[in-house]
């Protein structure tokens, strides 16, 4: 039986870990809060250090909060680089920087140790029934062999190129995004200062052209209940803002919508905290204007 470790069991990480017990796997776990020790009656098994469950498994997922803490783990003592065996294939689900990416990647590589950058969209919902969307970065090679795997705890992948590519594509999607939620929050408030019911008016434009991902999922689902609570944090993304921007910058790219709609999720911090849902931007009123 294959043998799969799942490194961060938080909201996606966990959803992950147990899709993979339900697809017949010998599924290991990690986690620093230790929340593997809460799911070996689900069939997950607890490992006692990044170092124990590198050497255990043969492809080992990663669901981390950012590129340094991916680092730490990969790189640091008694982390993936020294203590995976050869032939391990490392998929980080994380989304991330992609600069990053290649020197974790290129690190690996040198171990004897594959890696594919496999970000998901789907939220803890998603990671909980298998239904995930993923954009892979990797070698023909080791997305093949992984294959088994990530349909296990996804719905759809996607191929886009070389190591990289994967978070490269999901930052640009997460940018979308972002904008989204702005636009259709103005379109909002617009519709309510001219006696339009907001609902009424999400549902005409989700038959329409101006449908994106804030009137067919967001408003539905998050702000029009007002629950807020994707899981998904205003700090991971304002952090995902920003890695798009620098993006974008690095390739000197003519950007003035995206970069607008970064310069708001930046100025948001002073008014929406980072533990409040993503989501929360669409209350957002930039002050300057």
């Amino acid at each position: 039986m294959q043998k799969v470790g799942v490194v961060g069991l938080g909201n996606m990480g966990k959803g992950m870990a147990l899709s993979l017990v339900k697809g017949g796997f010998a599924v290991f776990g990690f986690d620093v809060a230790g929340v593997a020790a809460t799911l070996q009656e689900q069939g997950v098994q607890a490992c006692a250090s990044i170092a124990d469950i590198a050497a255990t498994v043969d492809i080992l997922i990663l669901s981390l909060p950012t590129s340094d803490i991916v680092e730490q783990v990969v790189l640091g003592d008694g982390g993936v680089r020294a203590s995976g065996k050869r032939g391990l294939i490392v998929v980080d689900t994380t989304t991330a920087d992609p600069n990053s990416t290649k020197k974790v990647a290129a690190a690996l590589a040198d171990a004897g140790i594959g890696f594919v950058d496999g970000p998901v969209s789907g939220g803890p919902k998603g990671a909980a029934t298998a239904t995930m969307i993923m954009v892979l970065g990797g070698s023909q090679a080791d997305v093949d062999a992984v294959e088994p795997v990530l349909a296990t705890i996804s719905a759809k992948r996607t191929h886009v190129g070389p190591v990289g590519a994967g978070h490269v594509t999901k930052l640009l999607n997460n940018l979308l995004t972002g904008a989204h939620l702005l636009v259709a929050s103005e379109a909002v408030r617009a519709a309510q200062a001219l006696d339009i019911d907001p609902t009424k008016l999400v549902e005409a434009l989700n038959g329409g052209s101006g449908r994106n991902s804030a009137t067919l999922t967001n408003y539905p689902t998050w702000i029009f209940p007002e629950t807020f609570d994707s899981g998904f944090t205003m700090k991971l993304m304002r952090k995902d803002m920003r890695l798009a921007m620098a993006l974008l910058q690095s390739i000197d790219a003519t950007a003035p919508v995206a970069q607008e709609a970064g310069r708001l999720w930046a100025a948001s911090e002073a008014a929406i905290g980072d533990a409040e849902d993503f989501n929360r931007i669409v209350q957002y009123i930039d002050a300057k204007h």
